[in-house]
């Protein structure tokens, strides 16, 4: 009995200590922006490459069918003869 209640007593003050605890504060350090610097010397030019291989020829296309012929007669109207503006009031 005497162990009993001794041992609940050392469990409940390690248990109370443990809640006891003040809590750690850690200061996040600002993010570092990365800013560009001047452009550099442009640098010397490249060999040049290779010609590429010729490509494959397309499908010839479809073939229309031909149209009707039309009637030959041609009708030209004359234009509308411009009106006189009318005299303000």
């Amino acid at each position: 009995m005497n162990n009993s209640i001794l041992m609940t007593a050392l469990v409940a003050a390690l248990l109370l200590s443990a809640c006891d605890k003040t809590p750690v504060v850690v200061n996040v350090p600002p993010e570092t922006v990365v800013v560009p610097g001047p452009a550099g010397p442009a640098g010397e030019t490249g060999e040049k490459g290779d010609m590429g291989n010729a490509g494959v020829p397309g499908n010839e296309g479809v073939q229309g069918q031909p149209g009707e012929t039309g009637d030959t007669t041609v009708i030209i109207t004359p234009p509308e003869a411009p009106t006189e503006p009318s005299a303000p009031n």
